[in-house]
């Protein structure tokens, strides 16, 4: 890992803190990201401002870092798409099932001492590293 890549990642670990935490004291709202693009449409107009506002700052952060580093994140290569559509789906319904998502549980879950939110983690990175490792090696996917 290169130097630069560890800064932007304290960066965007830092931003991911900072806008969770702020959600939390503006509107009481935990920032786990399927329940507010799921409820998006299905929210009320008072709760439908800020959940637009929110997703539109993850892509707007996605468009900044496009603009100040000069490229987008590099894309996987050799990846086959409809791997990229299975992994789409499993991870909406495990996200369904776990009642939320990694950023939901791991960021603001574990940051609120929650005992649901530790075992949810736990299991979306241990279900994460099996899969990696079956996709690596079974399916010879780099």
């Amino acid at each position: 890992m290169t130097n630069l890549a560890i800064y932007t990642s304290l960066a965007g670990g830092a931003l991911i803190g900072i806008s969770a935490a702020l959600l939390l004291w503006a509107t009481g709202r935990i920032a786990g990201i399927s329940n507010i693009a799921g409820n998006l449409f299905a929210a009320s107009s008072g709760e439908r401002w800020w959940r637009a506002l929110f997703l539109l700052g993850l892509i707007g952060g996605a468009g900044i870092y496009y603009v100040v580093a000069g490229h987008a994140p590099a894309a996987r290569e050799h990846f086959p798409p409809w791997l990229l559509a299975v992994a789409g789906l499993l991870v909406g319904f495990g996200t369904s099932l776990a009642n939320g998502c990694t950023s939901g549980h791991g960021v603001c879950g574990i940051g609120r001492l929650s005992t649901r939110s530790f075992v949810a983690t736990l299991l979306f990175l241990s279900t994460g590293i099996v899969t990696a490792l079956v996709v690596r090696h079974l399916f010879k996917v780099f």
